[in-house]
C-alpha cells in the first residue's frame, strides 16, 4: 500500500465529530483508533492531566535513535498533533490530517530510526486551551505535558506541531496574511508554511528546503517575542513549549488564513489535497532524517 492511500485509510477513521465534551463517543472512538495504531510500534505512554477538575489524555509514543553504544544521548525529537475538535465538525484539515501523518511517521521511525530519538505525542484539549494573564498558554495538553517535560528538565532537540496539513488552494487571492506579511509571501495558498522562534531559523531553512525538495512549496517565518506580535503563529501545539523556552515550530497550512471550512461543519474529507498532505508527509520525513 502506497503512502497516499495509507494516509486517506487513517484519514477515515479519524474524520468525525470528536469534541471532547460534546461528542465524547467520537471522541473516544479516534482516541482508542490512535492508541491502538501507536501501539503497533511500542509501548505507548498514557499522559493523563487535568483541567477544571476533569481528566484528559495525551498519547506519548517514545522511538529510540539509530546511535551506537557509548555516544552522548541525544535530547529527542518531539512531534505532536492534536486529535480533538470543537463542537460541530468532523475536523478533517483540523487535525485529522496531523494525526494520520504522525502516525506515519511512528511507522517510519520505528522500521528506521532516525539520528535523534523521536517521541509522537497525540495530544487532547488543543481547541481548549487559552492563554493566562501572563501571555503563558494554559489549559491544553501541549501546555501540561510542556510543563512535565520543563519539571523533569528533560531536554529537547526540537518540538514540531503538525497543525492542518491538507488544504491547498492554487488560486490567485486564497491566500490571507496578518498585515504587513502580505508584502513578503505568495498570494497562492498552495504552500506549506514553517514557523518558529528565532533560535531554529537553520531548522525552518532545512525543512523548507525538504518540502521543496519533493515537490511541495514551502515557505517559513521565524518570530520573535513568542509570536505575541502575530497572535496567530501561536494557535497550535507549540506556543506551550515557545512559553516554557523550548525551541519549537508549526508545520501548517495556515488555517483559517486559507481554509474557508476552518471550524465548520464542512471540513470534509472531500475538500483536501492528498496529494498535498502526502508531498508534506515526505517532505517531513526526509527533513527529520537529515537533522544535524
Amino acid at each position: 500500500m502506497d503512502l497516499k492511500q495509507r494516509l486517506q485509510d487513517r484519514l477515515t477513521e479519524i474524520v468525525r465529530d470528536r469534541d471532547p465534551f460534546l461528542s465524547t463517543a467520537g471522541h473516544f472512538f479516534v482516541r482508542q483508533y490512535i492508541h491502538a495504531e501507536l501501539s503497533r510500534w511500542g509501548k505507548v505512554d498514557i499522559h493523563e492531566f487535568q483541567v477544571r477538575g476533569q481528566s484528559f489524555e495525551n498519547l506519548i509514543l517514545n522511538l529510540p535513535c539509530w546511535q551506537k553504544s557509548g555516544k552522548k544521548e541525544l535530547p529527542p525529537i518531539l512531534i505532536g498533533a492534536h486529535y480533538d475538535t470543537v463542537p460541530g465538525t468532523p475536523g478533517a484539515d483540523d487535525n485529522a490530517t496531523g494525526v494520520s501523518v504522525l502516525l506515519e511517521l511512528a511507522k517510519t521511525f520505528a522500521t528506521q530510526p532516525a539520528k535523534y530519538p523521536i517521541q509522537l505525542a497525540a495530544f487532547d484539549l488543543e481547541e481548549y486551551g487559552f492563554t493566562g494573564k501572563d501571555g503563558i498558554a494554559v489549559g491544553s495538553g501541549a501546555s501540561a505535558y510542556a510543563d512535565l517535560l520543563r519539571q523533569q528538565q528533560q531536554p529537547l532537540r526540537l518540538m514540531i506541531s503538525l497543525e492542518m496539513l491538507g488544504y491547498c488552494d492554487p488560486t490567485p487571492g486564497s491566500q490571507r496574511y496578518p498585515s504587513p506579511l502580505e508584502r513578503f509571501y505568495p498570494n497562492r495558498g498552495d504552500f506549506i508554511a514553517l514557523i518558529g522562534n528565532l533560535s531554529i531559523v537553520p531548522d525552518l531553512i532545512h525543512l523548507s528546503r525538504s518540502m521543496r525538495q519533493v515537490g511541495v512549496p514551502s515557505e517559513w517565518l521565524p518570530v520573535p517575542n513568542r509570536g505575541k506580535s502575530v497572535p496567530q503563529t501561536r494557535l497550535s501545539d507549540h506556543a506551550p513549549f515557545w512559553d516554557r523556552g523550548y525551541r519549537a515550530m508549526m508545520v501548517t497550512d495556515t488555517a483559517m488564513l486559507r481554509n474557508p471550512h476552518y471550524h465548520k461543519p464542512s471540513d470534509r474529507l472531500e475538500t483536501l489535497n492528498l496529494d498535498f498532505l502526502t508531498g508534506v508527509c515526505r517532505g517531513l520525513i526526509q527533513g527529520i532524517y537529515q537533522l544535524r
